[in-house]
């Protein structure tokens, strides 16, 4: 009797235990792990990036809400939702870095807000900041948000105004609306800072391969006039452009935020000025015969 109940209990024990160890992984894989359900080749591009949104998500939900406004502590959740969810869709439909699968298995495990992305493929909807703010339902008469009013249908008292719910200042398309929706980090376009660091480091390099072969060719004349020093002097507004920069996957200098808006600006087809050749996807139109 006694070995049996020893048997039994090693069985339960061996069974706990495996379960234990189940749920474990389930519960500390990361969803932006390249390692946690074998994303394809190429998702370790964005693996980085994904994280540190998720992060900084989890810091501003268990930051306190002391000071704030019942709707301005969800700006946080939704204006996040949106960056991660622009950045991957430039990374894709802009500045082609990633595969389609890379995009299909962001969207399916849900890394990013699929419906948001549909309406960005529609017209007048390419900045679109949240799908709550053209919900009729969320406000009264019937209307929409008052961030999808263009700046220059408001009135001087609504300006400044924001979207209670996303801390949207505007993301109407149209002449004159702002670059940086949110007027804040989050409003900037990951991508764009990403091609921008990765431009910049290809450029110091290329300029380090050739100071190394002038200065080996004046070592090699007996020439040494001591000319490499006088080269590095625009390496001084650096800081931000490195692969470990001071402020993280965002743009904390403003060079680099000047460039990044160049670089969405022009390869978005320049959203301010009104154009409607934006490189969005369509569907292809089937031509009579």
């Amino acid at each position: 009797k006694n070995r049996a109940f020893d048997i039994a209990i090693a069985d339960c024990r061996r069974q706990t235990s495996q379960n234990n160890n189940n749920n474990n992984e389930r519960m500390s894989s990361n969803r932006w792990d390249p390692k946690a359900k074998k994303p394809p080749r190429g998702f370790a591009e964005l693996a980085p990036v994904l994280s540190a949104l998720e992060n900084e998500l989890r810091d501003k939900v268990r930051e306190s809400n002391a000071g704030k406004r019942n709707t301005e502590s969800m700006w946080p959740v939704h204006q996040i939702n949106w960056q991660r969810s622009r950045y991957v869709y430039d990374m894709y439909y802009t500045h082609h870095h990633i595969s389609k699968k890379v995009y299909d298995y962001c969207i399916k495990n849900k890394l990013i807000d699929a419906a948001l992305i549909a309406k960005w493929k529609k017209p007048g909807y390419e900045r679109l900041c949240s799908t709550y703010v053209i919900n009729s339902n969320n406000y009264k008469f019937g209307t929409t948000s008052i961030c999808r009013v263009p700046l220059k249908d408001r009135s001087v008292e609504q300006m400044t105004a924001q979207d209670p719910t996303t801390g949207c200042r505007g993301c109407a398309s149209g002449v004159g609306q702002p670059r940086n929706i949110f007027g804040n980090k989050y409003g900037q376009n990951l991508a764009a800072v990403q091609i921008a660091r990765e431009k910049r480091m290809e450029e110091l390099e290329s300029k380090r391969l050739l100071e190394e072969q002038m200065e080996q060719a004046a070592n090699n004349a007996n020439n040494a006039g001591g000319e490499g020093d006088s080269e590095t002097d625009d390496d001084s507004d650096d800081d931000d452009y490195g692969p470990t920069p001071a402020a993280g996957v965002w743009a904390g200098g403003s060079k680099l935020e000047l460039e990044s808006e160049r670089l969405a600006g022009g390869e978005e087809g320049e959203v301010d000025d009104g154009d409607e050749g934006l490189q969005q996807p369509t569907k292809k139109l089937k031509t009579s015969t």
